[in-house]
């Protein structure tokens, strides 16, 4: 049951969008209204994206994020969230990341997923989601959280949509059937250097069951992942934090790179 009144999640979800949008720090918003709670978090969530469709974006995917061991190391928690992409996250594999857009940007490799068919929690499991995938693919997450010095928690997070940014698809596309999600390694170069490794068993011990999760979670609010979705499945390596002049390229086991230049 959430706590707060709609004019507050109008309120919050508007403060948080102007945040991304001006390329402007946000104060935690837990400090103004402690006694928040997840469900204000994704009505905050789902406001800022019905303000982004009000304005003519376009939802094209969902990500799930949180869900390796280091992320969750890295971020200080336990619980897995979710947010929305938007047609203007999409960048070109091999094309620029703008930073004078992003506030302090950082990269995540991951696998994303295209679905065939519906997915509807509760009771979604791997097997579900892997009948349901037409594709796998690799992908790089440009996630910045809009909060000043870092500070949030796991409430703040989910209404600032899951630090969502920008993504990048590359390499080849996948059928799942066919992949070893689990053992699919992968090798994170910045500048040439290799900073990050990591394997597909990272997200949730298999990638599939972030997607499973995101259904699940989806089926608590009465929505599920439609057809044709694209889902960023979460962090395989902890996120590397990026500069202008910064070049990434990132490689995974037999299906190609993704690559990008922040300028």
């Amino acid at each position: 049951m959430g706590t707060l009144t709609q004019a507050q999640v109008a309120e919050l979800a508007e403060y948080l969008e102007t945040s991304e949008l001006e390329v402007k720090d946000a104060t935690k918003i837990t400090d103004r209204f402690p006694e928040m709670d997840f469900e204000d978090a994704y009505d905050i969530q789902f406001e800022i994206r019905r303000r982004k469709e009000e304005r003519g974006n376009k939802i094209i995917g969902l990500k799930v994020g949180l869900t390796s061991r280091a992320k969750m190391k890295q971020m200080g928690v336990e619980t897995p969230v979710y947010g929305f992409l938007a047609d203007y996250f999409d960048r070109p594999d091999g094309g620029e990341i703008e930073t004078d857009q992003l506030i302090h940007p950082k990269v995540e490799a991951e696998l994303a997923f295209v679905t065939k068919a519906p997915l509807r929690g509760p009771g979604c499991h791997i097997g579900n989601v892997l009948a349901a995938t037409d594709y796998v693919i690799p992908a790089v997450e440009v996630i910045d959280s809009r909060y000043e010095n870092f500070r949030f928690d796991l409430i703040s997070v989910i209404a600032d949509n899951a630090s969502s940014s920008r993504f990048v698809l590359g390499g080849q596309m996948a059928d799942p059937a066919v992949v070893d999600m689990r053992t699919l390694g992968v090798v994170m170069e910045k500048n040439g250097r290799v900073v990050e490794l990591g394997a597909g068993a990272a997200v949730l011990g298999h990638p599939a069951a972030s997607v499973a999760l995101l259904a699940n979670m989806l089926g608590e609010r009465g929505e599920e992942i439609p057809a044709g979705t694209l889902i960023l499945t979460g962090g395989i390596t902890a996120a590397v934090a990026m500069e202008k002049g910064d070049c990434l390229n990132v490689r995974y086991q037999g299906l190609g790179s993704v690559g990008m230049r922040f300028v």
